[in-house]
């Protein structure tokens, strides 16, 4: 009768989390699967909420950062990594925006601290860490699909590895985890859930692999991209959890019933996302 309760209670308290996931796993698929300005706005939405998070776990935990460059900066960053390069008025490529926008954004926030009356290089380091972290690292979602031929399978393959390492995570974590993998940075973490979210999420992706890409991609290569990816999330994961830790909170927000914030939530692709594009790149060739 205990373990009865004891399961009950579980699916009553997984059940925003179930929720959530059929509002949001819906209108993911589907910017993907049409992509363009439907897809480029829901990566544009949720890097800028990830900074407004970040902005806001920084001040709560009274460490210094400035929101406003935060957020300015951080948008036209994404703007400049989502257009890509400048072509000049000969039609060849003059100026490569995301370097020249890592140029301007540094010298920015270095101004904006300049004339500050409270001068702080933590808040600099803060703030750059910020634009660096999300709009960077997330706007590689929108290089990913945009890859030809085959970005819209590379992308539908690193949402679904990424989904299912983190579910196998927290069910074999909860189950099984007795093994703590990092207590000062992530307390719930356990060596069993990320080995069950590392074979798992392979498991997804050489599934994927087998239904849009046998005849263009090798099952060694379909491994090694489903490996990285599961890998790189956790760490990902970890990085996201590093920063709470720091700050000393739990959740981003609670803007996701059973979730947390959109920065919880996509935790897992912020180091992940820049390091698959290009494994994909060299994989699409």
């Amino acid at each position: 009768m205990q373990n009865i309760l004891l399961i009950c209670y579980n699916v009553i308290m997984l059940l925003p989390r179930i929720l959530t996931a059929l509002v949001g796993i819906p209108l993911v698929i589907a910017s993907i699967y049409y992509g363009g300005v439907f897809y480029m706005a829901l990566v544009a939405a949720i890097t800028l909420l990830c900074l407004y998070e970040y902005g806001v776990i920084l001040f709560t935990a009274k460490k210094p950062v400035n929101r406003i460059s935060l957020i300015v900066f951080g948008f036209l960053m994404m703007i400049a990594a989502t257009v890509g390069t400048l072509p000049d008025v000969e039609g060849s490529t003059a100026v490569y925006l995301p370097n020249f926008f890592i140029a301007i954004t540094l010298f920015g926030i270095m101004f904006v601290e300049i004339l500050s009356p409270k001068r702080s290089l933590e808040r600099v380091a803060n703030t750059f860490l910020g634009v660096m972290l999300i709009p960077w690292a997330l706007v590689h979602l929108v290089a990913i699909r945009a890859l030809e031929p085959y970005g819209e399978y590379f992308t539908y393959i690193l949402f679904f590895t990424i989904w299912a390492a983190d579910t196998f995570a927290y069910i074999f974590g909860t189950w099984l985890g007795k093994h703590r993998l990092n207590k000062t940075v992530s307390p719930k973490k356990s060596w069993e859930g990320t080995i069950a979210a590392v074979v798992c999420g392979t498991g997804v992706t050489v599934f994927l692999w087998d239904l849009y890409f046998p005849a263009y991609l090798t099952l060694n290569q379909a491994l090694i991209l489903g490996a990285s990816i599961s890998v790189i999330s956790q760490i990902s994961d970890l990085a996201e959890s590093l920063i709470k830790r720091s700050a000393g909170v739990k959740d981003s927000s609670n803007i996701l019933p059973g979730h947390g914030g959109i920065f919880d939530r996509f935790d897992g692709f912020i180091l992940t996302a820049p390091i698959i594009y290009y494994i994909a790149l060299y994989m699409c060739k």
